[in-house]
């Protein structure tokens, strides 16, 4: 019973077709999912989508790819949290970003680590979402 009521109170949130599109095997049901887990896969929607991929919406995503093979410094930091602060405010109304952290983990492989803090707008749930990014992402290029 308190697991219906925890659902119940969670609808909120929405349900979707999981990303990728995926079906069962044994029924042939599309793959869904709900609540906290729909909230992710959207943020994984737009952080991965560039800008104009979808026709309809040429605005939606966040357009990171803009990013692949710049410098890395604290500028670009400052551009790639600028640009996801106001893609998800723009493309995913049920949450708040509180706060934005970019961080090189590993400059010889290009890879950023961006941690985004949100909250659920209707129920101020805090939570924390980590993206790995790679500037250098498609090179097979040694030194």
């Amino acid at each position: 019973m308190d697991n219906l009521l925890t659902n119940k109170q969670k609808e909120f949130l929405g349900s979707g077709w999981a990303f990728p599109v995926t079906f069962f095997v044994g029924n042939h049901q599309l793959s869904i999912t709900r609540y906290e887990n729909n909230i992710k896969d959207s943020i994984d929607v737009i952080m991965e989508t560039n800008f104009g991929e979808r026709p309809m919406n040429p605005q939606f995503g966040s357009g990171l790819q803009q990013f692949f093979f710049q410098e890395m410094n604290e500028t670009l930091k400052s551009e790639i949290k600028d640009v996801i602060m106001s893609s998800l405010l723009l493309n995913e109304p049920r949450i708040n970003v509180q706060n934005v952290v970019v961080e090189y983990t590993d400059m010889m492989n290009g890879l950023v680590e961006v941690s985004i803090d949100y909250v659920y707008n209707q129920t101020n749930t805090r939570h924390n979402y980590v993206y790995p990014f790679y500037l250098k992402e498609g090179t097979n290029l040694t030194k």
